[in-house]
């Protein structure tokens, strides 16, 4: 069967084999879960004891709270397999009236997500068409913000991209002295794909959001607080309990008063949609030239989506530069 993948144009599922940056919606969420035989990550869920696993995210349910780990090794990549992973995740909290709070954290010590995987996107399809709906990335990020549950995440480590992205896309996120945040993808001849334009410029303003968008530099924990790209920095000792203690607060209420806050607090802001649309659309536009693929096969060979330089920002700025050849 063949549907439209997350970032790709079709090819096949995304949850068989394929790249997650582009492409309409179309059928992904019924392919997914009702149809596609070959996905190894068991979309619709596996449950043991009070665990259930999608793929890269385990989700262990107490009192309210769905304390979500991302296991997603070697390199925690936003990739097909994340987002559909993701997908599963959220179609199970939306039938599940006992969870009031998602908190998402990462199994890795560096990485909350690294970014999209590069190779996937080098190997997308060139858009045949303008794109009339939000590519799935961008549809099952925006899901989070729209799920009529809270969204919290707990980051003490690296988010860059689509890992940035994605956090972005959580109604809060508190931050460990150890986090990194960025958008480099302006550098690699395109721009962010998954709602990340969208959610920076509401979080931090027109001028940071074009900063770090165009810029590509790394924002440090202390930045991201002080402009609201995160709600708070914490010692990595008490982040976990600052975390807990808010997540416990908001579980204690009534689940349709959550969903109708955030409803509410949304309508104050304007929609969304549009500039999403408008989001895949120009990065389709950018990928159609072709103008990324010699730059991200420089930032690959200069040892780009590896751990050892992606770690050290010193390092991975020095690749960038490498890739601009601004050395």
């Amino acid at each position: 069967m063949r549907c439209v993948p997350c970032w790709g144009f079709p090819t096949t599922c995304t949850l068989c084999a394929a790249s997650p940056w582009a492409g309409p919606r179309c059928r992904l969420d019924r392919c997914a879960v009702d149809r596609c035989q070959k996905s190894p990550i068991g979309i619709t869920g596996r449950t043991t004891m009070s665990e259930q696993s999608f793929g890269p995210f385990t989700m262990t349910v107490d009192n309210g709270i769905g304390w979500v780990m991302i296991d997603h090794p070697p390199k925690q990549l936003v990739d097909g397999a994340l987002i559909g992973g993701l997908i599963g995740l959220l179609n199970a909290v939306e039938a599940d009236e006992q969870v009031q709070v998602l908190v998402f954290e990462s199994a890795d010590p560096d990485f909350f997500l690294m970014h999209g995987d590069v190779e996937q996107i080098l190997a997308m399809e060139a858009p045949a068409e303008v794109p009339a709906e939000p590519n799935v990335a961008a549809a099952t990020f925006d899901r989070c913000r729209t799920i009529g549950v809270a969204t919290i995440g707990m980051i003490d480590g690296i988010a860059r991209g689509g890992g940035s992205e994605f956090l972005l896309s959580l109604d809060m996120r508190f931050a460990g002295p150890r986090t990194v945040l960025g958008q480099p993808e302006v550098a690699m001849g395109i721009i962010p794909g998954a709602t990340g334009t969208q959610r920076l410029a509401r979080l931090v303003g027109r001028s940071r959001a074009l900063e770090i968008v165009l810029s590509g530099n790394d924002v440090t924990a202390e930045e991201a607080a002080a402009i609201g790209y995160v709600n708070r920095v914490l010692p990595s000792d008490e982040l976990r309990a600052h975390t807990t203690q808010v997540a416990r607060r908001i579980a204690a209420s009534p689940r349709l008063s959550i969903a109708k806050a955030k409803q509410a607090v949304d309508a104050a802001l304007g929609p969304v949609e549009p500039g999403i649309l408008t989001e895949t659309q120009a990065m389709m536009a950018c990928s159609a030239t072709g103008q990324h693929v010699p730059l991200m096969q420089r930032f690959l060979d200069a040892g780009g989506q590896t751990r050892e330089v992606e770690r050290d920002a010193s390092t991975m700025a020095a690749v960038v530069d490498q890739m601009l050849e601004l050395d």
